[in-house]
């Protein structure tokens, strides 16, 4: 069955414009998003309810009006909070968008240096925030006509995208050897992350983990939390229960199954966590959705 990967290499939009906008609710539509990256920028504007983003292993509450920006290759997940709903949209916009001829003077300014690690941005910005209010009505524009984005708005599209960028890099800072050393690290944690998905049904342990991104259990363990927010132990079965609440709702395998596709070897393991994490049984859960 097919998994969210976690390096996310989907064309948004098309290639002549490569941008697009998402319109998500959870956890009516998906029940969360879990870890992923990919080579687009990407805004998440809650405009209902509550939601819970977490970037670089940092967690973040997002309430109506609050943005989180995420520069390519930023690792991150989108979640329910607690049993609310949230409602939300994405931006989302590939660095190639900016990029004119070649040697193009405005893309090695002002694009490249965000995607090389030169400059960074704050993720969270509450709604009363200098970015989010100065962002607000680019933002508003482009979710009022983003049906028309592809044939009659595409200038207005563009325009907006383009003081996208201009905010970004007016409100950005230079990144520091501290900075540059984490990304390196985190990098090599991705990983543990690909390990998990090609080999989630097997026996997965610390060790082996760690083994894959060359450190140390006790090393791997630290900067692994501080990557994800959440042990890898945590981390890899809230991957095996969101595959296993995927195939639930999009399968008519038998629970014993399903458990066992997933890594579960233990039948009441699986039905306590899985009751933990959704706030229903596995059978529950299936009759639900």
């Amino acid at each position: 069955m097919e998994h969210t990967p976690v390096h996310e290499t989907k064309t948004h939009g098309t290639a002549a414009f490569p941008y697009t906008i998402y319109h998500g609710r959870i956890p009516e539509l998906i029940p969360s998003f879990p870890l992923h990256w990919h080579d687009d920028f990407e805004l998440i504007y809650c405009v209902g309810g509550q939601l819970e983003v977490t970037v670089w292993g940092q967690l973040y509450r997002l309430s109506p009006g609050d943005l989180v920006v995420i520069l390519p290759r930023g690792v991150h997940s989108i979640d329910q909070y607690r049993h609310e709903n949230g409602e939300y949209f994405n931006i989302m916009f590939h660095p190639n968008l900016f990029k004119g001829p070649e040697e193009d003077p405005c893309y090695a300014k002002y694009v490249l240096p965000f995607l090389n690690g030169e400059k960074i941005l704050t993720c969270f910005h509450a709604g009363n925030s200098p970015f989010n209010q100065a962002v607000t009505p680019c933002l508003l524009s482009m979710l009022a006509h983003r049906r028309e984005g592809y044939s009659t708005h595409e200038l207005l599209m563009k325009s907006q995208l383009f003081m996208l960028l201009h905010h970004m890099n007016l409100h950005c800072s230079t990144a520091d050897g501290h900075s540059d050393f984490l990304r390196l690290s985190y990098s090599r944690l991705r990983n543990a992350l690909y390990y998990v998905q090609h080999f989630y049904d097997q026996d997965i342990t610390v060790q082996k983990a760690a083994v894959q991104c060359g450190f140390s259990e006790s090393h791997f363990m630290k900067l692994f939390r501080e990557f994800t927010g959440m042990s890898f132990n945590a981390y890899l079965v809230n991957y095996r229960l969101e595959l296993a609440a995927r195939q639930l709702s999009e399968t008519e395998l038998k629970i014993i199954d399903i458990a066992e596709n997933c890594g579960f070897h233990n039948q009441s393991y699986f039905t306590r966590t899985f009751r933990k994490k959704y706030g229903q049984t596995p059978s529950d859960y299936r009759k639900n959705m």
